[in-house]
C-alpha cells in the first residue's frame, strides 16, 4: 500500500513499472505506508 503525497488517496501499485502515477490527482510522489509500531530499545 501506498499513499499519494498530494491527494492522501491509498494505493495499490506495481513498483516494478515505469512511471508510476496517482490515479486521482496525476502526482507521482509516493509515500509507503507503514504500521504504527512502538520499538523499544536498551541504553547501555
Amino acid at each position: 500500500m501506498y499513499k499519494c503525497g498530494t491527494c492522501k488517496t491509498r494505493l495499490t501499485l506495481d513498483v516494478n513499472t515505469v512511471g508510476l502515477q496517482c490515479e486521482v490527482c496525476g502526482s507521482k510522489i509516493f509515500y509507503k505506508e507503514r504500521p504504527n509500531v512502538k520499538k523499544v530499545v536498551k541504553a547501555r
